[in-house]
């Protein structure tokens, strides 16, 4: 399953970097994270792992562990899922006039092949929901940083 959001974030690419990668303070604007921790003594690049213990109904059910793949600052970053839930996440940046347009795609999947696809395909609409309120709420963290 594919779901991709964009927003302007109010603020200069750099600024909106640096506040995509206050790991721990990710659930102040993705309401779905209850916590996160970096889980290696980096906290940026290639191979940085992450703890995000994830709410459903808002109720935080279980931990999932994020893997950065890929790492372009202050333009790209990519995020593989690597716990039950698999796929990768990728966060993209790109300057504007108003500041940075930031475009937020998932690509996930679930096992067991036709189980996990059926069971996404009632998700996504939930998931388009959330990453627009986490939007909406990452252009607030901004403004307030």
């Amino acid at each position: 399953m594919r779901v991709e959001r964009s927003a302007i974030l109010p603020v200069p690419i750099e600024l909106a970097w640096a506040a995509l990668l206050r790991w721990e303070e990710q659930p102040r604007w993705m309401k779905d994270a209850d916590s996160v921790r970096v889980l290696t003594a980096a906290r940026e690049g290639v191979g940085v792992l992450l703890a995000v213990k994830t709410r459903v109904l808002n109720v935080p059910l279980f931990t999932e562990r994020l893997e950065v793949v890929e790492w372009d600052p202050p333009r790209r970053l990519t995020i593989a899922h690597r716990s039950f839930v698999r796929g990768v996440g990728t966060w993209e940046l790109e300057p504007g006039p108003a500041g940075t347009w930031f475009t937020w795609t998932e690509e996930i999947s679930l096992p067991p092949p036709v189980l996990g696809d059926l069971a996404l395909l009632v998700y996504r609409p939930f998931m388009r929901y959330l990453m627009r309120g986490a939007l909406e709420g990452l252009q607030r963290y901004v403004r307030s940083t």
